[in-house]
């Protein structure tokens, strides 16, 4: 991914050639994935109304995989619509991600989010009920940023 400054208002801080500009490290927005226990989904109903859900989930592969039932309204719209949202629950240390959600088909990764995800909740997924859309959120934009140090963090990174 190339990494830069997010494009922010002014009044923000977030100047683009800002000399102490130190971008985070894609690896500290990595560490915040694979720890999150929310994974706050925003996506858009048929009327162009936006849907915002929690939903569990884990980052595998460069992708964070989460499951809901085809027919919630989360469901039908990716269905519809596949371009979502991902926002973790802390306003502290922000990661907002943008991309699409597709259908984990591959046998193999759907084994390992299966596992992943039952170790990580201590549940264990049914993959196989009728109706459950299991989903991999490949991420195109990524912002993040510490909010202690907000104008100096902030960074985006892009595929």
């Amino acid at each position: 991914m190339r990494v830069d400054r997010p494009n922010m208002p002014p009044s923000y801080g977030v100047v683009a050639d800002a000399p102490d500009f130190v971008p985070l490290e894609w690896s500290w927005v990595t560490d915040q994935l694979a720890e999150s226990r929310n994974y706050w989904i925003a996506t858009v109903d048929q009327n162009g109304k936006p849907h915002v859900s929690p939903v569990w989930g884990v980052w595998l592969e460069e992708a964070m995989c989460f499951g809901t039932d085809a027919v919630s309204a989360k469901g039908r719209n990716i269905a519809r619509d596949a371009e979502i949202a991902v926002h973790l629950e802390s306003g502290d240390d922000v990661v907002i991600m943008y991309g699409i959600a597709e259908e984990i088909i591959d046998q193999a990764t759907l084994a390992k989010f299966v596992s992943a995800y039952d170790e990580k909740y201590d549940i264990k997924l049914a993959p196989s009920d009728k109706g459950t859309a299991l989903l991999a959120f490949r991420p195109s934009k990524v912002l993040g940023w510490r909010e202690s140090d907000f104008p100096n963090t902030a960074t985006r990174w892009r595929t």
